[in-house]
């Protein structure tokens, strides 16, 4: 099926930051826009705000001056909604309220063409409800644009319960023909980037509220670890604390409170507090002219081991750091004890260095022990965590800090909690996603592309997956679950399936 044509009227209910938005891209894109909103005046104030936005693309070169003036031609807003009776595509970006979104939708029943297709911009409700009330409910889809829509590629469309095929596939190619990258979705909770992205954030907080480290630390674990853009707590300063714990309080009951999305104490405190990030001056960190920034806890320098022992090659995630120590010139010998746990590095000092498998290191059998964190690649990351336990010494770390920074990485001691940092986050979202493909929310491919394309993760899911391997994935979620005993940690059935082949274990 083709895209709507460009000659066709798309008109946007609603003018705030997001009407504003894919009014822009779809005046681009070459049709005629009309604007409406309730409240008198917004939706002139709106397309003036449009025109200002088309001059500075103008002034930067990436707009023709005559390609600015058709489409300044081609905007207009409408004081009624009889007004949008022409239109090929209403696009709403109202209220996130169910019942005002309803009854928009009815009103605009009576108004436009049976052939006329509506959408919903939506990020938190279900598509399904909002079209129930519809006498045409195959002709309604959600197009879910990312803030700022002119900008950010991404636009899910989300097929609801009673969504015609036919009226997903002129949704997608019309989005493709915007310029976007559409992607494909079911109708649950979340949709695919905010169902999956919940352990981003939850994990972050938990680690906070288990008092494993500070936010800036967290963050910078997370971005110099992993290769995050920005950390957790960063970005939900800049999204809002307010709208971003409102996104996973409708998860959350939209999943009938299953543990894996529960909501944050700590993050509900600072809602209550109106601290809520950036728009307040105050969230996380403090914006207020002339703060001082937060600093993440970087160890000092330390002396490098001349030596260490691996018992063993290094396995698994981190199999390329035995290639990493020797490129940096510390001897690597093999360390033949009895009983010793292959793939761990044994410290001049006696103590045992190993990744986390989400067991503590505090009670190891092994004796003093510390754990560092998962990195995405060992060769790029500039930062890695270490977690002592309560047995190893101030020596035994400093040897495992110097070994580290003697890679060219900063070091950050956290407190000894399961499965770290980086790890427990990224099998989490490795989890979420095997889970949301087996449920068939959307296509492996196409989460793939929303993480990467909807919130700038540093590649898909699959991706890590197959990077890391589903049975250390597999494994550590295990491992996290008999640890916390909550369910929150209970890998899907979709994970451990990806894992067999003809009754075997890959």
């Amino acid at each position: 099926m083709t895209a709507i044509e460009a000659g066709r009227t798309v008109a946007v209910v609603g003018t705030g930051t997001m009407g504003q938005g894919i009014a822009q891209v779809a005046l681009v894109a070459g049709h005629p826009v009309r604007l409406y909103d309730t409240v008198p005046g917004r939706a002139a104030e709106a397309a003036r705000t449009i025109g200002s936005r088309l001059d500075r693309l103008v002034e930067k070169g990436k707009l023709a001056p005559a390609e600015r003036a058709a489409a300044d031609a081609r905007l207009t807003y409408a004081s009624a909604l009889p007004e949008l009776a022409d239109a090929a595509l209403v696009i709403e970006a109202i209220v996130e309220d169910l019942g005002a979104k309803q009854q928009l939708f009815a009103a605009l029943e009576d108004v436009v063409e049976d052939g006329c297709l509506l959408a919903t911009n939506t990020s938190s409700l279900s598509v399904t409800a909002v079209a129930g009330p519809l006498r045409l409910p195959g002709r309604f889809v959600g197009l879910h644009f990312f803030n700022p829509a002119p900008l950010l590629p991404l636009v899910e469309v989300v097929s609801g319960f009673t969504t015609d095929t036919a009226t997903a596939s002129l949704a997608y190619e019309t989005a493709a023909a915007w310029g976007k990258s559409p992607v494909r979705s079911a109708d649950t909770p979340g949709f695919i980037v905010n169902r999956i992205a919940r352990p981003f954030y939850a994990e972050a907080l938990r680690l906070y509220e288990e008092r494993a480290a500070d936010p800036a630390t967290l963050d910078a674990v997370l971005r110099e670890s992993c290769g995050f853009r920005m950390g957790p707590f960063e970005l939900m300063d800049l999204i809002g604390q307010d709208v971003n714990e409102a996104v996973t309080r409708s998860v959350w009951e939209g999943f009938f409170r299953d543990p894996k999305f529960t909501p944050s104490l700590a993050q509900r405190r600072l809602v209550e507090a109106g601290l809520l990030g950036r728009k307040t001056g105050r969230g996380w960190y403090d914006y207020a002219d002339g703060a001082t920034g937060q600093q993440p806890h970087t160890a000092e320098p330390c002396p490098a081991p001349v030596e260490v022992a691996v018992h063993t090659r290094l396995a698994g995630p981190a199999a390329v750091l035995q290639e990493l120590i020797e490129e940096a010139g510390i001897k690597v010998t093999q360390d033949r004890a009895q009983g010793e746990r292959e793939g761990c590095i044994r410290l001049p000092g006696g103590a045992r260095l190993a990744l986390t498998d989400g067991n503590p290191a505090t009670g190891d059998v092994s004796g003093r022990a510390i754990l560092f964190d998962l990195a995405l690649d060992y060769r790029a990351a500039s930062r890695i965590a270490l977690a002592p336990g309560a047995e190893a010494s101030a020596q035994d770390v400093r040897e495992a800090v110097g070994l580290f920074q003697a890679l060219g990485k900063k070091v950050s001691v956290i407190d000894d909690v399961p499965g770290m940092i980086v790890a427990r986050t990224v099998a989490m979202i490795v989890d979420f996603a095997a889970d949301a493909e087996a449920r068939e929310v959307a296509s492996r491919e196409d989460i793939d592309t929303a993480m990467r394309l909807g919130v700038n993760y540093p590649g898909g899911p699959s991706e890590w997956a197959a990077r890391i391997g589903r049975t250390w994935l597999w494994n550590l979620l295990d491992t996290l679950r008999h640890q916390y005993g909550d369910g929150r940690y209970a890998p899907s059935w979709a994970l451990r399936r990806s894992l067999k082949l003809n009754g075997r274990m890959l």
